[in-house]
């Protein structure tokens, strides 16, 4: 949330503050204001897609300096969509915002868009530095705001609201909050603050009394809006009986709207008496009791007045506790998703789009820096989307019920060692940042090899995934007669926010919601690989921890339009290498899962360097590459996708390192320097080590590109529905029109790669 023009009228005045040494506390952190803070204040990179890296690496110094201050963070994040939908007019008109700055970036104009995998990666470097977290069902600020209370112990975030609620351990501004600069003797180290209380903004207005600041939020404007009646109120205000008169301060400066509000209202002892003016001045029953629970602006300014109010105990005290189980404040969503994915919600593993799409049907996708003359990016990965929409929200038939039948009971005789679907997720994310490190080696083998399903459960399932599929009688999706079933997306159309109707179509080997916790991995394996179109044989010699990137390569191939081309594709696989390479560096990283006997790490760092020489520097004058910038901004949006998918999975495979696998300015000095002459192989010289794991990424992408299944529910035939808006030069047919018989011309899919330049566009 946010109250108008409250963060500029009290940070301008220091006598709200108190100048703090702050260590040796719990601190309850702001997860969303936090990563937007550190993002757009700390100069990161926007234009080109993000440097996720660099970002993962600020936020693993911003911990370590509040373990050194013995200060505890929980941090806390926003869901979803408020269901009541009040603050959904505020979100559109954001979004519509960003859609405009992004094409202002792509420009070379001023503008700032987070990167689409910025909290993803948010979430997976806490996970791995073991901070405790929790995703709320919604808007997250009152349960912050309840947990501080609870705890006695200071916010921080970067939210005008906390200059609202009461909280007797404080509010620290973001904006005051000095990290960096740590201070005190190394046994005492302290982070300088600023720490804000309602007791010091009340004192300075005559003791006011702090009840009714909620009410000043109302009438000043929040995210949920102004009542209209309330303009109407703050007209027909005496402000010269307060204040010094006319509207200014006894120094004969004007006052603020705020101010002017705080003024009037310290006039007031109570709440009760404020409202009895209010309906007085709009003319209101007086019967309507001393809190405005009848009708009229008396009324909405109470009801509005609630969003501050603190009661009770806090429900994710017990969370933090240890008891992992759903708090019943966060009900309202949450349970109406299977236990399991309620779980993987409130750790932060199960993206809040993906209850949007469960509970509201509705779903707002992230602008990013492309070429707006093209489709939106989110197009390319549409299909991924519908099978999610159809998995979340396609109900069994009462005939065919999830689970029963002999094709499950073969699957369970070849899997007696599975056990029934736990909530141990949070072990294949910490996989995948750990490059696959830990639990004996359970990356997959070499070529000819059963696929090794990630061992959720503690135990390894050998057999293929086709094996797996064949076995079960996984229920089919219902029969064309049922009533199709659409989610509401809000995507770019040019630089305009559009809302969209997309149809769900969930996978054919349908996989219910219901039945999602009891799904053995190798299933969930299946109906992942199915949606993104590829053969578990293709990604055999492929690190567990990279083959959900290969796959989603892949697709990209298939799927983005303009077709990516080959330096485009090569450009990415080096930045992966780039990745693993400086991972593997670290300190503690194996090499088992790679089959290298023994590294020269000095001829690797080198290949390090040069691959790092290769960026896109800060300031150069060269515009950005929107042909590149499109194409990459796709693959984005169809890892984004993919995530989502795998996580509503529970995490059939393990997420990759994001921090490390993706670099803006690395994949467009590349393909600049690609398209400058330089042989891809050549930036890898001498490094034995990046030139066969270059290699076997770049073969098994090719591979992956191919279409696996043909007539599954993400096939042409289903993704043509609804995918030519927006487009150029495509005709009636969408992709559908294209895909038959595709598949057989693969082998020699660079030949037919169109040229980079084309789309090339600079203006």
């Amino acid at each position: 949330m946010g109250v108008q023009g409250l963060t500029t009228y009290v940070e301008g005045n220091k006598y709200f503050f108190q100048d703090v040494k702050f260590r040796d506390s719990r601190l309850v952190i702001d997860g969303c204001s936090l990563y937007y803070r550190l993002y757009f204040n700390s100069g990161l990179e926007q234009q080109h897609g993000g440097d996720y890296s660099e970002f993962a690496c600020l936020l693993t110094q911003f911990f370590s300096a509040l373990a050194t201050c013995n200060i505890q963070p929980y941090v806390v994040l926003d869901g979803g969509i408020d269901p009541s939908d009040k603050k959904f007019s505020t979100l559109r008109q954001r979004l519509q915002s960003k859609i405009k700055e992004a094409g202002n970036l792509s420009h070379g104009r001023n503008g700032s868009v987070l990167p689409i995998l910025t909290r993803n990666v948010f979430i997976q470097v806490l996970l791995e530095q073991g901070v405790p977290l929790a995703q709320c069902s919604a808007e997250a600020d009152w349960e912050i705001a309840c947990l501080a209370h609870q705890w006695n112990c200071p916010v921080l975030t970067n939210d005008s609201d906390f200059y609202i609620f009461d909280l007797p351990g404080g509010y620290l501004p973001l904006r005051f909050f000095h990290w960096t600069n740590l201070n005190g003797k190394a046994s005492h180290r302290y982070i300088s603050a600023r720490c804000y209380t309602t007791n010091s903004l009340c004192r300075l207005f005559g003791g006011m009394n702090h009840e009714l600041l909620p009410l000043c939020a109302v009438l000043t404007g929040n995210d949920y809006g102004v009542p209209k009646e309330a303009e109407t109120l703050l007209a027909l205000v005496d402000f010269s009986a307060v204040g010094g008169g006319g509207g200014r301060r006894k120094g004969g400066a004007p006052m603020s709207r705020v101010e002017g509000i705080l003024l009037w209202l310290s006039t007031f002892s109570s709440v009760a008496m404020a409202l009895d003016e209010v309906s007085k001045l709009m003319g209101e029953d007086s019967g309507r009791g001393k809190r405005g629970q009848k009708g009229g602006l008396s009324s909405q300014l109470w009801a509005g007045m609630q969003e501050y109010h603190i009661k009770g105990r806090s429900s994710l005290a017990r969370w933090f506790s240890g008891v992992k189980a759903v708090p019943g404040g966060q009900t309202s969503r949450l349970a109406q998703l299977p236990e399991c994915l309620s779980l993987a919600a409130m750790q932060g593993l199960l993206h809040p789009s993906v209850v949007d799409a469960f509970v509201m049907q509705r779903v707002l996708l992230s602008p990013q820096v492309e070429n707006s003359k093209l489709a939106s990016s989110h197009c390319s990965s549409r299909a991924i989307r519908q099978a999610l929409y159809g998995i979340l929200l396609q109900r069994p038939q009462d005939n065919i019920t999830q689970g029963r039948g002999g094709g499950a009971q073969v699957v369970k005789g070849l899997q007696d060692e599975v056990q029934t679907q736990g909530m141990r997720v949070q072990e294949n994310v910490r996989q995948g940042m750990r490059g696959g490190r830990g639990r004996g080696g359970r990356g997959s083998g070499g070529r000819g090899q059963g696929h090794i399903v990630p061992a959720q459960q503690g135990v390894n399932v050998a057999f293929s995934t086709e094996q797996a599929a064949g076995a079960a009688t996984v229920q089919a999706q219902s029969s064309s007669s049922s009533t199709p079933i659409y989610v509401e997306e809000y995507d770019r159309v040019d630089l305009n926010l559009k809302k969209i109707q997309i149809e769900a179509h969930p996978p054919r080997n349908h996989l219910h919601l219901d039945g999602l916790g009891q799904a053995p991995v190798a299933v969930r394996l299946n109906v992942l690989f199915e949606v993104l179109g590829v053969k578990d044989s293709a990604l055999a010699p492929v690190p567990l921890h990279l083959q959900l990137a290969v796959a989603v390569t892949g697709f990209w191939l298939r799927e983005a339009v303009p077709t990516p081309s080959q330096l485009q594709l090569q450009a990415l696989v080096l930045s992966i290498v780039y990745g693993e390479l400086f991972l593997k560096h670290q300190p503690g990283a194996t090499q088992h899962q790679h089959h290298v006997p023994q590294i020269n790490w000095a001829a690797e760092r080198k290949v390090l360097e040069g691959l790092n020489r290769q960026r896109v520097r800060p300031g150069e004058r060269q515009g950005v590459n929107l042909g590149a910038a499109h194409s990459f901004s796709q693959w984005q949006a169809c890892l984004w996708s993919a995530l989502c998918l795998n996580q509503l999975l529970l995490l059939p495979l393990p997420e990759p390192n994001l921090s490390w696998l993706f670099s803006g300015t690395l994949v467009h000095g590349l393909v600049r320097s690609l398209k400058g002459g330089r042989a891809a192989e050549s930036l890898l010289s001498g490094g034995s080590f990046a030139v066969q794991l270059y290699s076997s990424l770049l073969d098994a992408v090719r591979k992956c590109s191919t279409k696996a299944n043909p007539s599954s529910a993400a096939s042409g035939r289903k993704r043509g529905r609804g995918r030519g808006r927006g487009r150029r030069g495509r005709g009636g047919g969408g992709r559908g029109a294209q895909a038959g018989g595709r598949d057989d011309e693969m082998n020699n899919r660079f030949s037919l790669l169109m040229s980079e330049e084309e789309y090339d566009d600079d203006d």
